[in-house]
């Protein structure tokens, strides 16, 4: 079986030191134009194997919009920003959102300003055309430390600010911790969400995620109507227990368990999406190519 994504991002957030795609008005406003998107972890080996090849398959199956889940030492897939951009306009794709794990070692106090790290990931973030940087991840030191917590939280707000000046957004990413890991009478989910500035951070809700520590995206939508700009549309399944003590996997949209329609209209309606990225981990024997490509069609099904 594959290494998860919760496992890839825990170990990789160790390692990390650091043209207009939608319109001005996109988070302003009664009317919000969406987007359907990809997040590139969805077919993870066919890009590490050839990025460029992998993404005229996505292009080629109708997607119009991608989001990363690799930047190293400044590069996309080991492309430059620049040298990605390009090939995403070549392809006619455009990267509105991207993961890169931000850390507390990211902001310099004796400086009381982020790193070179963070900001050369923030200024690469608007030099490949992202309108949002979004942070996966929340190291398992902060989880039960109000205090660290709540500097943390002030450190997103910080980052809205930075980016900010790049005309982009930051964001927050939810697994499966948040709805475990409780801060006093609240889950860790509801304390990001009710401690960061909904002007200066976005949160992109993983529905699938939250799903195996009982988390109900639907609950979420509801009590926190327009916080949702971005959603990771997902299916899952049942399945034996992993080490890890995750028995849930993902599936192609609509063959599992979630009422995978219903969160997607409540999002767009009362949750304030503007951007729908389909987010494929598992396969069940199929490939991961073929799998996307289906999502997209239930999704276009759908209306989206």
């Amino acid at each position: 079986m594959q290494t998860s994504r919760r496992s890839f991002l825990k170990t990789g957030a160790i390692a990390l030191a650091g043209a207009t795609l939608l319109p001005d008005n996109l988070l302003a406003g009664e009317k919000r134009l969406q987007r359907v998107g990809v997040q590139l972890y969805s077919v993870r080996d066919a890009m590490k194997a050839d990025p460029k090849a992998t993404l005229k398959k996505l292009a080629d199956a109708g997607y119009n919009h991608v989001e990363h889940a690799n930047y190293v030492d400044r590069k996309f897939y080991g492309y430059t920003a620049k040298d990605f951009k390009k090939l995403l306009t070549d392809l006619e794709l455009k990267m509105p959102s991207g993961h890169t794990v931000m850390t507390a070692q990211h902001w310099d106090a004796a400086k009381n300003d982020f790193t070179d790290a963070w900001k050369y990931t923030v200024e690469d973030a608007a030099t490949v055309g992202q309108k949002y940087v979004i942070s996966p991840w929340l190291d398992e030191s902060l989880r039960h430390d109000t205090d660290a917590l709540k500097r943390f939280m002030e450190q997103f707000n910080k980052c809205g600010e930075l980016c900010q000046k790049f005309a982009m957004k930051f964001g927050y990413h939810n697994h499966n911790f948040e709805i475990s890991t409780k801060v006093g009478d609240i889950t860790l989910y509801d304390f990001i969400i009710q401690n960061t500035d909904p002007k200066l951070v976005a949160q992109q809700m993983d529905i699938g995620n939250m799903f195996s520590t009982g988390g109900v995206a639907l609950d979420f939508i509801n009590k926190y109507p327009g916080r949702f700009e971005s959603l990771h549309v997902k299916d899952e399944i049942k399945v034996a227990p992993r080490s890890d003590g995750d028995d849930t996997e993902s599936t192609i949209l609509g063959a599992g368990v979630l009422p995978v329609k219903e969160i997607v209209r409540a999002a767009s309606r009362k949750g304030g999406t503007v951007l729908f990225i389909i987010e494929q981990e598992a396969y069940q024997g199929k490939d991961p190519v073929d799998c996307v490509k289906i999502d997209l069609q239930i999704m276009k099904k759908w209306g989206y």
